[in-house]
């Protein structure tokens, strides 16, 4: 299995940028992606950003261009650097990992809230 802890998370201001951890733990060799959620106040859970093995990244449409996903290999770690935010990035983010044969884990979140 796959253990998932973020932390980062603040109050910020409009305009801010923040950065976000995700440190992976378990059986961290069978992880085939990673990747950033969100879920604002009274919505669904939507897609922020996805890193796989190799490398490729993936973005939401709403952040491209202020947010960059990254990894450390050698810390076990996913990073969401998040800059020019704004009050609609006000959510709990969680933190995502595909590993094995369709298997799922997901961090306990945390929450970002950007005052305008």
């Amino acid at each position: 299995q796959v253990q998932l802890v973020e932390s980062g998370g603040d109050l910020v201001q409009a305009g801010g940028s923040l950065r976000l951890s995700c440190a992976a733990s378990g059986s961290i060799f069978s992880i085939n992606a990673m990747g950033w959620y969100r879920q604002p106040p009274g919505k669904q859970r939507e897609l922020v950003a996805t890193i796989t093995s190799g490398g490729s990244t993936m973005y939401a449409d709403s952040v491209k261009g202020r947010f960059t996903i990254s990894r450390d290999n050698a810390k076990n770690t996913v990073y969401l650097q998040m800059n020019s935010l704004k009050p609609e990035d006000t959510a709990v983010y969680y933190c995502n990992a595909q590993y094995s044969v369709n298997r799922s884990a997901w961090g306990q979140g945390t929450q970002v809230t950007v005052s305008s």
